[in-house]
């Protein structure tokens, strides 16, 4: 075999061991920066009260979209039809509104311990907040934790009821959020506004 041709392999295998060393370098890098990734993401849950469906469908939306767990607040005395018949000054809905004293029960326990982000999802009832929020606000160690209001509504903005919940609980790291329309587009579009 020819000098020339020894030293053509001989580059041949050195070349062929430079890539090795590159290829398995780079899938190195590649797990450590998925590790720090997994280390660095925030555990979130949505947590939501809705009396009409709507605001749960925006919810399993976000929860989708974030890789969030979903957590509903349920009423200990479910809202009929009636309760919400903005029509009559007496409805369960307006008596409670009206009173800043109210806090629906809450029928089930919600443990937001493990979570550093919560989606906060209500309806708007008479351009406000429900009541049954400042009830989960009440009964929830929210210290530490990042909230992010989200609501639905037929037209009121959520400018109110975010003043509502800052001033209820200003110790709460609180950002902004958003009225949402009943569509995946506008939750992503949401999400991928949110300064946060």
């Amino acid at each position: 075999m020819s000098k020339k041709i020894i030293l053509i392999v001989i580059a041949l295998i050195i070349l062929g061991l430079g890539v090795v060393y590159i290829i398995q370098n780079k899938e190195t890098n590649n797990t450590n920066n998925k590790e720090e990734a997994t280390e660095n993401n925030q555990k979130s849950a949505v947590v939501y009260f809705s009396a009409t469906g709507n605001t749960k469908e925006v919810s399993g939306y976000i929860a989708e979209e974030v890789d969030a767990d979903l957590i509903e607040i349920t009423p200990a005395e479910e809202y009929t039809a009636e309760d919400l018949d903005y029509n009559n000054d007496n409805c369960r809905a307006n008596t409670e509104q009206n009173n800043e004293n109210a806090r629906p029960e809450i029928a089930n326990d919600i443990d937001v311990t493990t979570y550093d982000v919560i989606y906060l999802g209500y309806p708007i009832w008479w351009g406000d907040v429900p009541k049954i929020i400042l009830t989960f606000l009440d009964n929830t160690d929210l210290n530490g934790k990042t909230v992010i209001p989200f609501c639905t509504s037929g037209g009121s903005s959520i400018s109110t009821s975010l003043n509502t919940l800052k001033e209820y609980k200003s110790d709460i790291n609180w950002i902004d959020g958003e009225r949402l329309d009943v569509s995946k587009e506008a939750v992503i579009d949401f999400l991928n506004n949110l300064n946060y």
